[in-house]
C-alpha cells in the first residue's frame, strides 16, 4: 500500500508491527523495496538491534520501531517514509492545517515536529528522543526527512501515513492556489483556541470517530 501511494523509495523507508511475545519487532529486510516485501523478506529485531528470527541485513533505523514500541504500549505498527508532501510542508515550515478531512484524522493537535536530526536515526538515544517528540500523538514529522505515522496496528500506521501525506499534498496545493490569486481572501481554517471536540475518520472502519 505504502508503495502504491507514492512513499516507496528504492530500498529506504520501513515499517514494522509489534512481535506478540514481546521479543521486539517484525520489520523487513534492507535490502528490499517496499513493492518487493514478501514473509520470507521480514525478520525479528530486538530492542538491541538483534536479529533474532528470519534471514537478511537489519535496517540501521531500527530504533525508530523499537524505541517508540517501548515508550507506547498502545501502539501495535510503526509506518517510516520519506513522503514526499510531508517532507515538503515539514521543510516550509508550516504546521499541518485543516485544509482537508485527511487532516482532520491529525489535527487537532498539531503534529509535532522532530528537528534534533535531518540524518537517520541510528542510536537508541535518537530513538528515544523521536518517541518523546511523538508523545501521544498519531504521526511525527521528521523535518527535512520523513515522516512516522503509529498506529493500533500496522495496518492502521500505514492507513495514517497515507493520510499524512494527502494532508500535506491538500494543504501545499491550497496555498499554492491562494498564492496565484492573491487578491482574493483566504479563509483561515484552523479552529479556535476553544475548540475541545473534532471528529475524526476512523482508518479501520471508514466511519468517523468523536475525539477530544
Amino acid at each position: 500500500m505504502l508503495a502504491a501511494a507514492g512513499q516507496g523509495d528504492l530500498i529506504w523507508g520501513h515499517s514494522s508491527a509489534r512481535d506478540p511475545d514481546g521479543r521486539g519487532v517484525w520489520i523487513k529486510a534492507a535490502e528490499w523495496g517496499m513493492e518487493e516485501v514478501t514473509a520470507d523478506r521480514v525478520h525479528l529485531v530486538d530492542d538491541q538491534g538483534a536479529v533474532v528470527e528470519g534471514e537478511g541485513a537489519r535496517h540501521s533505523e531500527y530504533p525508530i520501531h523499537t524505541e517508540i514500541m517501548a515508550a507506547r504500549p498502545d501502539v501495535g505498527g510503526v509506518v517510516h517514509t520519506h513522503a514526499p508532501h510531508a517532507v515538503a510542508l515539514a521543510a516550509t515550515g508550516q504546521s499541518l492545517r485543516p485544509v482537508s478531512h485527511a487532516a482532520t484524522y491529525f489535527f487537532p493537535p498539531e503534529v509535532p515536529r522532530f528537528t534534533r536530526t535531518a540524518d537517520l536515526v541510528l542510536t537508541r538515544e535518537l530513538g528515544r528522543s523521536l518517541a518523546l517528540t511523538l508523545g501521544d500523538a498519531r504521526a511525527v514529522f521528521l523535518v527535512n526527512h520523513g515522516l512516522v505515522a503509529v498506529g493500533r496496528t500496522l495496518e492502521a500506521a500505514t492507513v495514517a501515513a497515507i493520510l499524512l501525506d494527502r494532508a500535506c499534498a491538500q494543504q501545499l496545493r491550497t496555498h499554492a492556489g491562494a498564492a496565484a490569486h492573491p487578491g482574493r481572501r483566504t479563509r483561515n481554517l484552523c479552529p479556535s483556541a476553544s475548540t475541545s471536540t473534532t471528529t475524526r475518520p476512523s482508518p479501520r472502519s471508514g466511519t468517523t470517530s468523536s475525539a477530544a
